[in-house]
C-alpha cells in the first residue's frame, strides 16, 4: 500500500469490484485498451492484481481517493508481454474522474517505488499512438518518446507509442 497527498494505492477489495467492472464496462475508458470488459473478467484482473501485489509488490492496484474513499481506477507497475524485460508503468481511471491530476500523482508515486525501492534502470509506458490524455500524462512524468511499434492483443493489431525513464533522469528531475 501507498500513499500520496490525495491518494490511497491499496490491493481491490470486494466492494471495488462493481464499480471496477462499470468502468471497464464504458467505452471511452476502454477505447485504447481494446473492448469493454464483463464483470467476470474485471473480476479476474482484480484477482491476479492481488495476487502479483502479494508476491512481488508490484501490480496494477486500486487507486482510491483519501478524502472520501472513492475508488478512481487503477494504477501501478506491472510487467506486458511486448516487453517482459522491462517493467511498464500504467493507469486507468474512471471518465468521471479524468482531468484532475490523479493519474499523474499515483504514476509519480509508482516511479518513486519502482526507481528507488525496486532499484530499477529504466520504467517504460505503452500506449496506443492516439491516446493523446496517456502521452500527456508520459510526458509531465518526465517520461520521453522511446519508439513506435506494432503490438498485437488478443489478435487485434495496434499502432503503439513506448515512453520511457531511466533512473538517472529521474533522480535528475525531482
Amino acid at each position: 500500500m501507498r500513499t500520496t497527498e490525495r491518494l490511497l494505492l491499496r490491493p481491490f477489495r470486494e466492494e471495488d469490484l462493481p464499480t471496477w467492472a462499470a468502468m471497464n464496462a464504458d467505452p471511452a475508458v476502454m477505447e485504447y485498451l481494446g473492448s469493454p470488459l464483463t464483470r467476470a473478467q474485471s473480476d479476474e484482473i482484480a484477482t491476479a492484481v492481488n495476487r502479483r501485489h502479494a508476491l512481488d509488490g508490484t501490480g496494477f492496484l486500486a487507486i482510491e481517493r483519501r478524502s472520501d474513499g472513492a475508488f478512481l481506477g487503477a494504477g501501478g507497475l506491472q510487467h506486458e508481454p511486448w516487453y517482459p524485460d522491462d517493467m511498464e508503468l500504467g493507469w486507468r481511471l474512471a471518465r468521471e474522474y479524468w482531468g484532475n491530476g490523479y493519474a499523474t500523482e499515483a504514476a509519480t508515486s509508482w516511479l518513486e517505488y519502482a526507481f528507488t525501492d525496486l532499484d530499477l534502470a529504466k520504467v517504460i509506458s505503452i500506449t496506443d499512438a492516439p491516446n493523446a490524455r496517456s502521452v500527456a500524462v508520459m510526458q509531465r512524468l518526465g517520461m520521453t518518446f522511446d519508439h513506435a511499434a506494432e503490438l498485437e492483443e488478443d489478435g487485434t493489431t495496434f499502432s503503439a507509442v513506448i515512453y520511457s525513464i531511466t533512473q538517472e533522469a529521474w533522480r535528475g528531475g525531482r
